[in-house]
């Protein structure tokens, strides 16, 4: 069993329970549909889970929230997000179909309401959202011209609605045409050695 309540304030039995039946329900899917790496999947928790989760580490999402998921592959970091913050809203994006089968699937085993799913590229997403949210898909020029003009203008929290993208490594090329990006690293949150070089990057875009 993981305890979650180790890392996070007031996870309730319900919310563990849903976390600790994510690593059944992705070793049965991964077996079928690879989505996740087979060597990650030893350490799903603190891969995949925790890893999910440093966004809320770094900025919690308030009631009636909107988030997007850009490029969820098999619903990182959107379903453990959405675990955390039942009460918020978010949309899975991914292009491809196998992907999205698996997040429908683990969407449904969980019975998680708060999640909307979409086999399609966030391009064509009509929406506007407080954040978007994404793991790895794309660099962040990439990422700005893709959901710059999903982010809604009306802000609802302690800080102005843009991007929390999880990355690794340095990213000083990358994030040099962005001088308001502010970067967290995650070994300030968590203790394990595979967060030595994890971060996220908030960028404001309202």
């Amino acid at each position: 069993m993981f305890n979650l309540s180790e890392h996070f304030d007031g996870i309730t039995p319900s919310q563990e329970e849903q976390y600790n039946r994510l690593l059944s329900l992705y070793e049965y899917w991964n077996a079928k549909i690879n989505v996740i790496s087979r060597k990650d999947m030893d350490a799903f928790f603190v891969h995949h889970v925790l890893h999910a989760l440093g966004i809320a580490k770094v900025h919690r999402f308030e009631p009636g929230a909107s988030i997007i998921d850009v490029g969820t592959g098999g619903g990182f970091p959107g379903i453990p997000l959405a675990i955390l913050f039942p009460e918020v809203h978010f949309h899975l994006i991914d292009s491809i179909g196998k992907k999205i089968k698996v997040v429908n699937a683990v969407v449904d085993e969980l019975n998680l309401k708060n999640i909307k799913t979409y086999h399609d590229r966030v391009e064509n997403f009509n929406g506007k959202v407080d954040f978007v949210v994404c793991r790895a898909v794309a660099p962040m020029e990439t990422l700005v011209y893709w959901a710059k003009d999903k982010i809604s203008k009306k802000n609802k929290h302690s800080i102005p609605n843009g991007m929390l993208c999880l990355k690794g490594g340095d990213l000083t090329d990358e994030l040099k045409n962005f001088p308001n990006a502010k970067i967290f690293c995650l070994n300030a949150y968590y203790k394990q050695a595979f967060f030595e070089t994890k971060k996220v990057v908030y960028l404001p875009l309202s």
